[in-house]
C-alpha cells in the first residue's frame, strides 16, 4: 500500500494525497477550474512544475495568473525558450545559449548558423510567426534529469559547443536537467515551466530588437546576437507595455535635451555631460534648492579632493572591492620621450574618488571630537567618477563622472533614529515639492555580509523605528521590506519615485554603517572620556544631480515646472512697431526675477509658437499694437488651448509667483 502525504494548502486545509501524486493532481482534485487555471506551484515555498511529484508531507500553493509577479516570471521564462526552438526550428545549426525573463520580457543569446549572416530586425517577423506556431501546438513541457555524461554528449552531438561548456562546469552537486518541448526540441534549464507551451498568450508577446552580445559577457570570446522580446500574460497588457513606450520614446531625456539646448555627449569624453547655459541653468536652481535644505537641516558644506592616494582607498576597503570601476592614474610625471614606457614601473597609484565617503572621515578625523559635537552632519556636491563600461552608458541616467548630492552623518548610537527619522522627513518634503509620490524600502541583510545577527538585527530595527517615527511605514508610502538586498555590511532605506507614466526610479537612500569609520580609525571622546566609533549614516536624496534631471525631464515631459524652467517666459511680437513695448516688457520681468527672452524676429506669429512650444517654454507673452496702447501682454501657456489677457502688473505678478522656487512660496 502506497504511503500517503499530508498537503496543506494556504486556506488551512490539509488533503492526503498518494505518494507519486503532484501539485496538479492536487488541482484536479480541487475542482476542473483550477486544474486548468494552475501554472505552476510552491512547494515548502520553492516554485517547482505542477508535474513535480510530491517527496512527503508539503506546504502547497498553486500559482495561476492572478498570482501576476509569478505568472509573469513563468510565462517570460518560457517566450525565451520558444523563442529559441523558433530561432532554430528556421534554420537549422543555431546554436543557443542562455535565455532568462527580464523586468519587461525575455531574451535569447544564439549563434546563427555558418551558412548565413548574423540575425538582424528582418528576421524577427519570421521568428514571431514560428513561435505563434509552438504556442498554438500546445506542446508539453516536460523536465528530465541526466547525467553529466549524457548531458554532454547531447550537446556535442548536436554542435552545441556553447551548452556543452557550461554543462561541464555545472556544480556536480546539482541536478542537471532539461526541459522537453513535446518530443523534439529540448533545452537544458532548472525551471520551473508551465506545464505546456499553449499556456502562454500567442497575442502577448513582441520581440523588439537584436544585439551583439559575448558569450558569458567576456568580449574575448566569440560573438553571439541576443534577441530581445516582450512578453505579458495577455494582449491587453502587451498593448499597454507598447503604449508604455511609445509614451516614454517621446520623453527621452536625450531627444528633449536637444530640442531644448540642454546638454550633448559625445566620443570624445564617454560618460561625461557637456552642460549648454540652459541646460546648467536646471542644475544651478537644483543646487541652490538643495543647499537651502540642507542649511536648514543643520548640514556643514564640504569640498574634498578629486584625486586621493590608493593607499588610502587600500584602507577604506575600495580598492580591493571596487578597483575595476576606479579610474586610476600614475603618480609621476609621464615620459616625454618618444621611446620607453609611458609609465614606470615604479610610479605610486592614486586614483580618482568613486563616492565621497572615505574624504568626509578624513575631514571628521582632523581634531579631537567630542561626544557633544554629534551629530555631524557633512554634506559635498561631490563630483565623482565610475569606470563603467561603454555599452552601459544611457545619456543622463548613467554616466562616468556624476555629481552626488551625498552627505554622510557621524552620531553616536543613540542618535541613529533621531537622525534617521530627520532624513525621511527632508526626503519626504523634498520629493512632494518636485511633484513626486514614492515609495520606501527597507533592504535586509544578504547572505554574504560581515557582522553579527545581533548586530544585524539592531541595525535594521534602527531604521525600521525611524520610519515608523516619521509617519511613512504605511502602504499610502508602498512601505516595504526588501529581504536580502541590504549592502554586504549594512541595511538601508530606499525611496523610488513613480513618474508620469508609471515608471519607479531609484533615487534616495539612507544606510548606517560601523564598519568605514572603525577601519579609518575615526573617534569622539564620549561622556566617560574614553574613545568610541560614531556610526556614519551615507545618504542622498537627489542621487545624482546628473541622473535626476534625466527623470524630471521625462517625468515631465520637457515641461518643467516654472522654477526650473531654463527660460521662464519668452516676450514675442506680431509687429515690429511692438518692439519697444516688448523690451520694455523684458525688462521688467528681468526686474522681478523672471528668466525672459524677447523674440523681435519678423517671422509670423504662429511661427514663433511653434518653434517655443517645441522648446519648452511655459509661458510666450505675445504683443501687437494694440498690447502696447493698453499695456497688457496675450498670454499662451504651454499646453494651454487658449490665451490669456491681462495687464502687464498683473503678468509680472503671475510669472514672478510661478518662478519662485515651492520652499520660497
Amino acid at each position: 500500500m502506497s504511503e500517503m502525504f499530508k498537503i496543506s494548502l494556504p486556506d488551512g486545509s490539509v488533503r492526503e494525497m498518494p505518494e507519486g501524486s503532484t501539485p496538479a493532481d492536487v488541482a484536479a482534485a480541487i475542482g476542473p477550474g483550477l486544474a486548468k487555471a494552475a501554472l505552476a506551484a510552491k512547494v515548502d515555498g520553492e516554485m517547482v512544475d505542477l508535474s513535480r511529484p510530491f517527496t512527503g508531507d508539503a506546504e502547497l500553493a498553486l500559482v495561476t495568473g492572478r498570482d501576476e509577479e509569478e505568472a509573469l516570471e513563468l510565462a517570460r521564462h518560457d517566450f525565451a525558450h520558444v523563442l529559441a526552438e523558433a530561432v532554430q526550428a528556421l534554420w537549422p545549426g543555431t546554436q543557443i545559449t542562455f535565455g532568462p525573463a527580464t523586468d519587461d520580457g525575455f531574451y535569447y543569446d544564439v549563434m546563427a548558423p555558418a551558412s548565413r549572416e548574423p540575425f538582424g530586425m528582418d528576421d524577427l517577423p519570421a521568428i514571431e510567426e514560428k513561435m505563434r506556431e509552438i504556442i498554438k501546438a500546445d506542446k508539453p513541457l516536460r523536465r528530465e534529469v541526466w547525467t553529466r555524461e549524457d548531458l554532454i554528449a547531447k550537446w556535442k552531438a548536436d554542435g552545441e559547443q556553447f551548452k556543452a561548456e557550461w554543462a561541464a562546469e555545472l556544480p556536480g552537486d546539482e541536478d542537471l536537467t532539461v526541459y522537453w518541448s513535446g518530443e523534439d526540441w529540448l533545452d537544458m534549464c532548472r525551471g520551473p515551466h508551465l506545464p505546456s507551451t499553449g499556456k502562454l498568450d500567442p497575442q502577448a508577446f513582441k520581440l523588439m530588437r537584436v544585439a551583439g552580445a559575448y558569450w558569458r559577457g567576456d568580449q574575448k570570446n566569440a560573438q553571439l546576437t541576443r534577441i530581445y522580446g516582450t512578453g505579458w500574460l495577455n494582449k491587453k497588457q502587451l498593448n499597454a507595455h507598447l503604449t508604455r513606450l511609445e509614451e516614454a520614446a517621446k520623453r527621452d531625456h536625450r531627444k528633449l535635451a536637444g530640442e531644448m539646448d540642454l546638454f550633448h555627449l559625445q566620443p570624445e569624453a564617454h560618460g561625461s555631460v557637456f552642460w549648454h547655459p540652459k541646460g546648467y541653468v536646471i542644475w544651478r536652481e537644483l543646487e541652490t534648492y538643495m543647499r537651502r535644505a540642507i542649511d536648514g537641516a543643520g548640514y556643514r558644506e564640504v569640498k574634498t579632493p578629486q584625486v586621493m592616494d590608493a593607499r588610502q582607498w587600500e584602507q577604506s576597503g575600495h580598492w580591493g572591492k571596487y578597483r575595476e570601476n576606479m579610474f586610476v592614474i600614475p603618480d609621476e610625471v609621464p615620459n616625454t620621450e618618444d621611446e620607453g614606457p609611458l609609465v614606470s614601473d615604479d610610479a605610486d597609484w592614486m586614483a580618482l574618488k568613486p563616492m565621497n565617503c572615505p574624504a568626509h572621515v578624513l575631514i571628521f578625523r582632523q581634531g579631537i571630537k567630542s561626544y557633544r559635537e554629534l551629530p555631524l552632519r557633512l554634506y559635498e556636491n561631490g563630483c565623482c567618477h565610475r569606470n563603467e563600461p561603454h555599452g552601459a552608458l544611457h545619456g543622463l541616467m548613467r554616466v562616468r563622472q556624476f555629481t552626488q548630492d551625498d552627505a554622510h552623518i557621524f552620531c553616536r548610537e543613540d542618535q541613529i533614529v533621531d537622525e534617521v527619522q530627520a532624513f525621511c522627513e527632508l526626503a519626504n518634503r523634498v520629493y512632494k515639492d518636485f511633484g513626486f509620490s514614492y515609495s520606501i524600502k527597507l533592504a535586509l541583510r544578504p547572505d554574504n555580509r560581515i557582522g553579527s545577527d545581533e548586530l544585524w538585527d539592531k541595525a535594521e530595527q534602527e531604521l525600521r523605528d525611524a520610519v515608523e517615527r516619521a509617519g511613512l511605514a504605511s502602504d499610502e508610502y508602498g512601505w516595504e521590506e526588501l529581504p536580502g538586498e541590504g549592502a554586504f555590511y549594512a541595511p538601508k532605506l530606499e525611496w523610488h519615485l513613480t513618474d508620469a507614466i508609471g515608471r519607479t526610479w531609484q533615487v534616495g537612500t539612507i544606510q548606517s554603517d560601523r564598519m568605514l569609520p572603525e577601519r579609518l580609525d575615526a573617534s569622539y571622546i564620549g561622556e566617560d572620556g574614553e574613545k568610541h566609533r560614531p556610526v556614519m549614516l551615507h545618504r542622498a536624496i537627489f542621487g545624482s544631480y546628473e541622473r535626476f534631471i534625466g527623470i524630471l525631464i521625462e517625468h515631465f515631459a520637457g515641461k518643467l515646472p516654472v522654477w526650473l524652467a531654463p527660460v521662464q517666459a519668452v516676450v514675442a511680437t506680431i509687429v515690429s512697431d511692438a518692439d519697444g513695448y516688448a523690451q520694455d516688457v523684458t525688462a521688467k520681468l528681468k526686474a522681478a526675477g523672471v528668466r525672459v527672452e524677447t523674440d523681435l524676429r519678423n517671422e509670423k506669429i504662429n511661427y514663433k509658437v511653434r518653434e517655443h512650444s517645441l522648446k519648452k517654454i511655459p509661458h510666450l507673452l505675445v504683443v501687437g499694437k494694440r498690447e502696447a496702447e493698453e499695456g497688457t501682454v496675450a498670454i499662451r501657456t504651454l499646453g494651454a488651448e487658449h490665451q490669456k489677457v491681462m495687464s502687464l502688473d498683473e503678468a509680472i505678478a503671475m510669472l514672478s509667483d510661478e518662478a519662485t522656487a515651492p520652499d520660497l512660496r
